[in-house]
């Protein structure tokens, strides 16, 4: 059995978002990483395979040359080979022109099973697994916790309002991940050495008999939050600071 993990380079939730003049994220010094729940989804893989349920684990992703080296991170987590797809053209894709890239992609390769993360944290917009599965006409279950695999078949436990519903559908599928299906490990220098001679092939549209889709969604505008207000004191009698707090809301911030 052949498992496919589609996987995403995300900044990390603690990078600090800097826009440049035109508006752009200025990312060139930000850290970027595997997304947390796409490492889930590859954890997973790799713990089939050790059962020996699964054969071999293949991950995929979407980006730049700088997500070789989360490429590198699955493949030392223990996934057989890496798969990059890379091209000018999709640099600015949305979700949609994102699952027909990767979509086009799985017609070449040979897979039993799909795993991926259930969202990205850095665009929240859990769409790229679903529409893939829709893609590809798959069956799919989404924000598992559990997965098993037997006779041509996966069965997925997922939580709903405070139960357990209990999924299960015929192989070839998809599968999304929710934290708490596994730990991912912390890959060893051992398996950081033996990742840098995994076969990791980078792919363009080209190479994929296809043309860039045009996305269905474009940004126009990047925005931060505006910066904390400093605390305002009100002095006087519990009575007196009550009248100021009163008036400050109502003429000041005018939320009364």
């Amino acid at each position: 059995m052949r498992v496919v993990v589609l996987f995403k380079q995300t900044l990390t939730s603690e990078a600090r978002i800097v826009l440049d003049a035109s508006g752009a994220i200025q990312d060139a010094k930000i850290k970027r990483i595997v997304n947390p729940y796409d490492e889930f989804a590859v954890e997973e893989a790799v713990a089939l395979r050790e059962k020996g349920v699964v054969e071999h684990v293949t991950v995929v992703t979407l980006g730049p040359q700088s997500a070789v080296e989360a490429c590198r991170q699955c493949l030392a987590m223990g996934a057989d080979e890496a798969v990059l797809i890379d091209d000018a053209d999709i640099e600015t894709a949305d979700s949609y022109s994102v699952a027909e890239v990767l979509g086009a992609a799985l017609k070449t390769m040979e897979f039993d099973l799909l795993l991926a993360g259930y969202v990205a944290v850095d665009d929240n917009a859990a769409q790229v697994a679903v529409r893939v599965a829709e893609i590809l006409a798959l069956p799919q279950i989404n924000v598992v916790s559990k997965i098993e695999l037997s006779d041509g078949k996966v069965t997925a436990n997922r939580e709903a309002d405070g139960q357990t519903e209990v999924l299960t559908t015929t192989l070839p599928a998809m599968v999304t991940t929710d934290k708490g299906i596994n730990k991912p490990r912390y890959p060893t220098l051992p398996n950081i050495m033996k990742a840098k001679k995994k076969p990791l092939a980078t792919k363009t549209l080209a190479d994929l008999g296809i043309a860039a889709p045009a996305a269905k969604v474009k940004i126009v505008e990047y925005g931060v939050p505006p910066a904390k207000q400093g605390a305002k004191i009100f002095s006087g009698t519990p009575s007196e600071a009550a009248a100021q707090l009163a008036d400050a809301l109502r003429n000041e911030a005018k939320v009364i």
